[in-house]
């Protein structure tokens, strides 16, 4: 699939304000070990060799947020930054979103957010049937209080595959960064400080 905008984004269209009660609000739930697909079904990890395994592709801790005040925030921008990419991608929901947290050395490898084939999840109904299309990712922390963390495209799909591009410009603190969820992407290890972040992944129908 060739494509226009391999990403779009809204520089600070949250406020400083709320960026920082949804972190302190992250930060009082409490909180697990990101996982990566191939863990999904294995139950907790336990054992050191596991998590040593998963830590060499994903090392951050998360909480999920079911909540309606967040998604009225976010929604409106999706819709726009689906029309405006000129993805127009049929959207028909979204997953919890995820507040995360990458601590020092902590980072995510390349990977990309969707998979071939639609969820499984009959007792899920916004879910069964419908793949991640759009991807979002919020810059919660404010540049100076990290080092490292950047996020990195790599555009596989492209003219130019293999080319990787650091998106500087979801840097600010508040900006909300939108990419069609097959898009490889990583983020790079922390060398100081604590970037936070949300995540979500808006859904719909399997391409066709």
């Amino acid at each position: 699939m060739n494509l226009k905008n391999y990403y779009y984004y809204f520089t600070s269209a949250l406020s400083h304000k709320l960026c920082d009660e949804i972190i302190e609000f992250g930060n009082s739930q409490k909180k697990e070990v990101a996982i990566t697909g191939d863990f999904q079904n294995k139950g907790p990890i336990v054992s050191p060799k596991e998590l040593q395994k998963l830590h060499k592709t994903r090392n951050s801790s998360i909480v999920w947020l079911d909540e309606p005040w967040l998604s009225k925030e976010i929604d409106p921008y999706v819709k726009e930054a689906n029309q405006s990419a000129g993805w127009n991608f049929n959207l028909t929901g979204h997953e919890k979103t995820q507040f995360t947290k990458y601590a020092l050395n902590q980072h995510y490898d390349w990977h990309c957010d969707s998979w071939p084939e639609p969820y499984d999840l009959p007792n899920n109904l916004n879910q069964h049937g419908k793949i991640r299309k759009i991807s979002m990712i919020c810059s919660l922390s404010d540049p100076k209080d990290y080092s490292g963390g950047d996020l990195l495209f790599q555009f596989r799909q492209s003219t130019k595959p293999g080319q990787t591009v650091k998106c500087a410009e979801g840097l600010p603190k508040g900006t909300l960064i939108f990419f069609p969820s097959f898009v490889w992407h990583k983020v790079a290890p922390v060398i100081e400080g604590v970037r936070y972040s949300l995540v979500c992944w808006n859904l719909g129908p399997k391409f066709i």
